[in-house]
């Protein structure tokens, strides 16, 4: 199965229309290293998606449980994807993210989870986030 047919795939899994933009989308975002910001993928993709049809399909993806949004030092929105077990409205994949202060890039940490909080029983806990600063390996090795 090709990269092209496994993004078909999940669109429609996730039961959203196949579409160029999309699929170039899923494209950059499933080839990068790291977590790729809005700005970062408009350069990427050129003129092939506009600003609106962008924001659409990131919106679409993060809601569907396909893309997770982290936020950089900078408070930009990076996006990376999801693991298989997330769903609309619900992401699983609990994990930290470690932001390189040198290059700027997000990682996900995947096998590092979130911990488990004692939140007190009059608040209702949707999401955590655990951020994790320094140095990633190129940078450390420059």
């Amino acid at each position: 199965m090709t990269d092209q047919d496994q993004l078909t795939a999940v669109l429609k899994d996730k039961k959203l229309r196949v579409t160029k933009p999309r699929l170039a989308v899923l494209e950059v975002v499933s080839r990068a290293h790291a977590a790729v910001s809005q700005p970062e993928l408009e350069r990427l993709l050129g003129h092939e998606v506009d600003r609106v049809t962008l924001y659409r399909c990131l919106s679409a993806f993060e809601e569907k449980g396909i893309l997770h949004k982290v936020f950089d030092l900078q408070g930009t929105a990076a996006y990376a994807l999801c693991s298989s077990s997330c769903s609309a409205h619900e992401h699983a994949d609990q994990h930290a993210h470690f932001i390189c202060t040198v290059c700027q890039n997000v990682y996900c940490l995947e096998s590092v989870a979130t911990p488990t909080l004692a939140i007190p029983a009059e608040y209702q806990a949707t999401n955590i986030e655990v951020n994790v600063t320094g140095l990633c390996a190129t940078c450390r090795r420059d």
